[in-house]
């Protein structure tokens, strides 16, 4: 009696990642990980397209969030594991802005949460944390963070990992509006350059002076022994604008 030669089932549906991000400087982290990683991998930059890359496949076995801005539905974190990425070292620093009120706070490091979304915000379990340098400008910081996203979804990934609850004193950061971005008076050069380099990125309100009816934005902060550079930009004052950061 020979044996049987017993083949693999082909019919198993691969694993479906979907990567999530208003901000377009995840993109290439996210065609790299499509690249080197199984399964099936997808985008979605706002909710309409997380909507139609969820329905694309039953398969998924996690949404991750990089950066993003709107609301998800009840019935996606409740099914599907969705790991957001926070830049602070939960339950430290829950909440809006936490690159700008890290830096205002006199931090030059933190950590990089990544964790299981819930109701409360902020306040899953944990899955990964990783040091993240605060060095530069918040764009700088903000692409770092996106590379050092995508290592720990390589992690998450390969070990999937059960995450754990957090633990210690929660701290809670308000999010910063755009009338916050003027430059404060009475500060260290220092300061001053710490205020305009974490608010220099793209789609954010920059650090600004009014004169006038002319307001003054200021980008590329560099620190001197003289005191503080920096690229103006001055414009007619168009009212405040009103979305937060």
């Amino acid at each position: 009696m020979t044996d049987a030669c017993i083949e693999a089932p082909t019919n198993i549906e691969p694993l479906t990642y979907i990567v999530a991000s208003n901000k377009g400087w995840h993109y290439p982290e996210f065609e790299k990980l499509k690249a080197s990683q199984q399964g099936v991998w997808l985008w979605a930059s706002d909710t309409q397209e997380l909507v139609s890359a969820l329905a694309q496949n039953a398969s998924i076995r996690y949404v991750f969030f990089l950066h993003w801005s709107e609301r998800v539905a009840d019935n996606v974190w409740k099914n599907v594991p969705c790991v957001c990425f926070h830049m602070t070292d939960l339950p430290y620093g829950r909440g809006g802005s936490p690159l700008q009120n890290l830096i205002v706070r006199g931090h030059s490091d933190t950590k990089l949460t990544a964790f299981r979304m819930v109701e409360a915000m902020d306040a899953g379990p944990v899955y990964l944390k990783r040091d993240l340098s605060l060095a530069g400008s918040a764009e700088d910081i903000y692409v770092r963070a996106g590379q050092l996203s995508a290592a720990m979804i390589r992690d998450i990934v390969a070990a999937q990992p059960e995450p754990v609850e957090q633990e210690g004193d929660v701290v809670l950061f308000k999010r910063r509006t755009p009338v916050e971005s003027e430059l404060p008076n009475d500060v260290s050069r220092c300061d001053i350059y710490d205020f305009i380099r974490m608010l220099d990125a793209d789609g954010y309100p920059h650090a600004f002076v009014d004169h006038g009816n002319m307001r003054i934005h200021f980008t590329d902060a560099e620190l001197t022994p003289e005191g503080v550079t920096a690229k103006v930009c001055i414009s007619k004052q168009a009212g405040i604008m009103n979305n937060d950061i």
